[in-house]
């Protein structure tokens, strides 16, 4: 039996890491932890302490198309700003199922209301969220900023400084995106602020919502942490 050791390519490492992580992982705490490896083990684990992010980066991308190729029900994705493992969106019905998590997971239809006039209109006070939805927001918006999908961002400088709310690093997570630009129907909704278009922008929201609500539903990423359904009437 022979003793030399072989080490695996730079592409299933990161695949490892990635499997491992509980959130998105970034090209640079790739790198970091190959160089920290290759403090820590020496000899043959030091080749990989010297790549650059940019050697990371071309192997995310051939870990990306042999997923696809290989049809495994998994994908590598840009998330919030980092790469993660993600099911499938073909195959998110089976594993909500698997999981539970359509009683667990699922936000109410006020939070999303809520959180899509936040996600498009933000920076946002209170009192233009509820001059949109036409109801008192208090507890819909402090569930949200409970479950780290919305944050107070500033204060306006308007009488008695209220606070201006955003969405969070979980947020993107949650809805699978990499950026706020990449949010259905974001275009749109800009062409609509140019033109001063403040109706066409309410009207539009029910649409995002309901893309949103989907796109959020079809990625299932177990989460030990994660918040439950917040039960609002409002």
């Amino acid at each position: 039996m022979s003793n030399i050791e072989v080490l695996p390519e730079l592409k299933e490492i990161i695949g490892a890491l990635l499997f491992a992580a509980k959130k998105p992982v970034t090209a640079k705490e790739i790198r970091k932890t190959l160089m920290e490896a290759g403090q820590a083990y020496g000899g043959p684990y030091e080749q990989f302490a010297t790549l650059k992010e940019n050697d990371i980066l071309a192997a995310l991308e051939e870990l990306k198309v042999e997923m696809i190729q290989g049809s495994a029900g998994l994908s590598v994705a840009e998330v919030a700003g980092g790469f993660r493992l993600q099911n499938e969106i073909s195959c998110g019905p089976w594993v909500r199922i698997f999981l539970d998590k359509d009683r667990s997971a699922k936000l109410s239809k006020p939070a999303l209301e809520t959180l899509a006039i936040i996600a498009y209109r933000q920076p946002v006070l209170r009192s233009e969220i509820e001059s949109v939805r036409g109801v008192a927001v208090d507890h819909v918006l402090r569930n949200l900023v409970e479950m780290q999908l919305v944050k107070v961002v500033a204060r306006s400088e308007l009488p008695g400084r209220p606070w201006l709310f955003g969405t969070t690093q979980r947020f993107l997570e949650h809805f699978g995106l990499n950026r706020l630009e990449d949010m259905p129907g974001m275009d749109e909704l800009r062409r609509m602020e140019l033109k001063g278009d403040k109706a066409g922008q309410t009207k539009s929201f029910p649409a995002m919502e309901k893309e949103l609500e989907e796109q959020s539903e079809m990625l299932i990423m177990e989460d030990e942490d994660e918040p439950g359904e917040i039960e609002e009437t409002d």
